[in-house]
């Protein structure tokens, strides 16, 4: 890989948008780019704003009819875009992603406006970068951040909804708008012009590929970018996904608004959770074979469209739609390790008391729930190993209620 070229580099004062979706490299990329901001500006390039990622102007350009002030992200990005000058300005957010035709024709118009070198294309100086993975990779991803965010449907339950049941937009309508691929690279090609679209198709095997071909569309020594921690988006267990499970299950049944849960859940146990080091052999979420078949149909299609849409595609196109050559047996877990089971009650008992502290929406106080015996539900007192998961959520729930009640 050492010296290898894999594309040519965007011309100066390009404005390169990196538009994910999620699932596909996007945390990693964004975390070297982000460690590396002062090297960059050396090699002519800008990395949009302060933070990791470009969400916030992200999310305002995708809004539908939004207001001055919700607009004010964007404008602000394209003003630096502006101060850029020839220099390349380059951003990256899956929320990008999330944008309608409408949106990113707006985008793209926008910042094309905000200086920079016009290319041959309807976009000017834009270029959108599309980076890609194998969908029956994505769909587990994709499926345990749902369950972060609140789900309540089993992985089974879920795919059985994305796959068999048109319109495939219940319970998560927002899946195939970021993650059928094709039509993604169709709605920013409108936009922007084939030929200043770049498809990366992420190679798993190679993790370092991917910096190496950021490096050359925006014509920087190699190894600049280099890898980083992780951000705390590392993937669950299949015991640890049935944990946030039945927690999300057990508060929408005391009606706790999504806010609240997502202070307790999402901004509490999950990031206590992904602090526990699971073992090599500890089962992780398995695809049944049946959507195997299913995702691997769909993939093919999303291959063959992006091959026709006349974009610049880096990567090998047929590993999006590859079979996995020894399907696995999906499994059911029924114990958590007690190391992640308290990490995840610890997690609840400091968001909840964090939100105790201070004022909050008001909500409905839960209804009390007895009083689980120490022998049952202790985990002080258990002295094996495994705690089941139906125990541990009636701790996280119990204890988490105590502190909201204050």
């Amino acid at each position: 890989m050492q010296g290898e070229r894999f594309t040519a580099p965007t011309p100066p004062g390009t404005r390169l948008l990196h538009i994910g979706p999620h699932k596909t490299g996007t945390t990693a990329l964004q975390a070297a780019f982000h460690q590396a901001r002062d090297t960059l500006r050396e090699h002519g390039v800008v990395y949009a704003g302060p933070g990791r990622q470009a969400k916030d102007p992200a999310v305002a350009i995708a809004r539908k009819d939004p207001t001055a002030a919700e607009r004010e992200p964007w404008e602000a990005f394209c003003r630096e875009a502006a101060e850029a000058g020839d220099l390349r300005f380059f951003a990256s957010s899956e929320f990008f992603a999330t944008a309608s035709a409408d949106a990113a024709r707006t985008a793209v118009k926008e910042l094309a406006g905000a200086g920079g070198v016009s290319g041959e294309g309807g976009g000017g100086g834009v270029h959108v970068v599309v980076t890609l993975r194998p969908l029956r990779k994505i769909m587990p991803s994709h499926w345990q951040q749902y369950v972060k965010h609140g789900l309540c449907e089993s992985y089974e339950t879920w795919l059985d909804a994305m796959l068999r049941k048109p319109p495939y937009e219940e319970p998560t309508p927002d899946f195939w708008h970021l993650q059928r691929h094709d039509e993604l690279i169709e709605r920013w090609a409108a936009a922007a012009g084939p030929e200043n679209v770049t498809a990366v198709v992420v190679d798993e095997a190679r993790p370092l590929w991917q910096f190496r071909v950021f490096e050359q569309l925006l014509d920087l020594p190699e190894e600049v970018l280099q890898p980083q921690e992780s951000g705390g988006n590392s993937s669950l267990t299949q015991s640890e996904a049935e944990l946030l499970l039945q927690l999300n299950r057990k508060l929408r049944e005391r009606n706790w608004s999504t806010w609240r849960q997502g202070k307790v859940i999402r901004e509490g146990v999950v990031p206590h959770l992904q602090s526990y080091e699971p073992a090599p052999n500890e089962p992780r979420i398995t695809t049944p074979e049946w959507a195997e078949t299913a995702v691997a149909e769909v993939a093919e299609q999303v291959a063959a469209g992006i091959a026709a849409s006349g974009v610049r595609v880096v990567g090998d196109l047929e590993a999006l739609s590859r079979r996995p050559a020894t399907p696995v047996e999906p499994v059911t877990p029924t114990e958590i390790p007690t190391e992640a089971a308290t990490e995840a009650v610890l997690g609840g008992i400091l968001a909840s008391a964090a939100l105790a502290a201070k004022a909050s929406p008001p909500a409905p106080a839960p209804a009390p729930e007895p009083e689980v015996p120490a022998a049952r539900g202790a985990l002080e007192d258990r002295p094996v190993r495994n705690v089941p998961v139906k125990d541990l959520v009636r701790v996280v729930a119990r204890r988490a209620v105590r502190r909201m009640r204050g």
